[in-house]
């Protein structure tokens, strides 16, 4: 639990806030599947509202795709997105790497 705290405390810090990079560790974990809304709020921790402005945000800077059928909308990882590797590598460094010693 000590290192997933230590990660969004790093992301955290990069980003300004918690809610965006939770969002974006889940679904860049996750690269080829699609999830709907309630099941990144689910697995993310984060409330209705918070989750429909950042992945809107995220949508706007081309992060995520957004796939709408008639009874729900889907988000998954945008592949071909300037932002897909570096983000990927951020994500990827934080979590391989442990708390630095006080």
């Amino acid at each position: 639990m000590k290192n997933k705290d230590h990660t969004e405390e790093m992301l955290a810090k990069l980003f300004g806030s918690t809610s965006r990079p939770r969002i974006l560790s889940f679904l860049l974990s996750h690269p080829q599947q699609t999830f709907y809304q309630r099941e990144i709020m689910y697995e993310t921790g984060l409330s209705l509202q918070t989750a429909q402005r950042e992945l809107e945000n995220l949508i706007r800077l081309g992060v995520l795709i957004k796939r709408e059928t008639k009874t729900r909308v889907y988000y998954q990882v945008n592949p071909t997105s300037p932002w897909f590797r570096p983000l990927r590598e951020i994500c990827e460094v934080v979590r391989e790497n442990p708390k630095p010693s006080d």
